[in-house]
């Protein structure tokens, strides 16, 4: 797997970012996969969290623990010994999304603005492997890399002030399930049964980064049981 080039810079006096480059892309999120998890089980002295996103991590650690120029090059170390390893895969996680109608009530308008039918954009849609790029905006919210071409759309001139949980959106060249009830500004396509976040569950949220999503149409968000992971 490369892991380089990758820059290390100083967030204020208690974090570093390990950059892999600038590009959005599934190899990205799947080499900061990797780095992430690497650096989780190293387990170096002082380290509070590790956050991966699009294509950084963020090493968090106690300034009275850690030295950071230190932590710096014990992170570089860490990271060269994955340079050649096999790419990481994540976990192939199935959802279950009931597409159009009141679970998706931009179905229409995004296979307008794509000029297809419908059933084409359901098709397009769960037929792609979508990988998670980061999870944000709220918890156990996946930001879905893979989005067909066709299908890329522009986020709504004006977001719902109330997106149910479970909602299936697609924006730009992403997907995102909506966790809870929230505002959001994507087009809802469709609905899930399957709880994205969990505070009793262990993890909490369904997804991590480097995940593999394949969606599974259904007729409805209940005749769907919780599927598999």
């Amino acid at each position: 797997m490369a892991l380089s080039p990758l820059t290390i810079e100083p967030l204020g006096d208690a974090c570093l970012v390990v950059r892999f480059g600038t590009g959005i892309d599934a190899a990205t999120s799947r080499a900061v996969a990797a780095a992430t998890a690497s650096l989780a089980a190293a387990a170096l002295p002082g380290v509070v969290d590790i956050a991966p996103t699009f294509n950084t991590v963020a090493v968090v650690f106690d300034p009275l623990r850690a030295d950071p120029g230190h932590l710096s090059a014990a992170i570089q170390a860490r990271l060269r010994s994955l340079e050649g390893a096999a790419p990481a895969t994540g976990a192939i996680v199935e959802i279950p999304v009931a597409y159009g109608g009141d679970d998706g009530p931009d179905l229409a308008a995004v296979a307008a603005y794509a000029r297809l039918d419908p059933e084409e954009v359901v098709r397009l849609h769960a037929a792609a492997d979508h990988v998670v790029g980061m999870i944000g905006f709220a918890p156990g919210f996946p930001y879905l890399l893979g989005l067909p071409a066709a299908l890329a759309i522009p986020r709504r001139a004006t977001p719902r002030t109330c997106v149910p949980a479970g909602s299936v959106a697609i924006a730009e060249r992403q997907t995102g399930i909506y966790p809870r009830t929230s505002p959001g500004g994507w087009h809802v396509i469709g609905r899930t049964p399957r709880a994205m976040f969990d505070a009793d569950r262990d993890p909490p949220a369904l997804l991590r980064a480097g995940d593999l999503v394949r969606f599974v149409p259904v007729a409805s968000p209940t005749s769907a049981g919780e599927g598999s992971r």
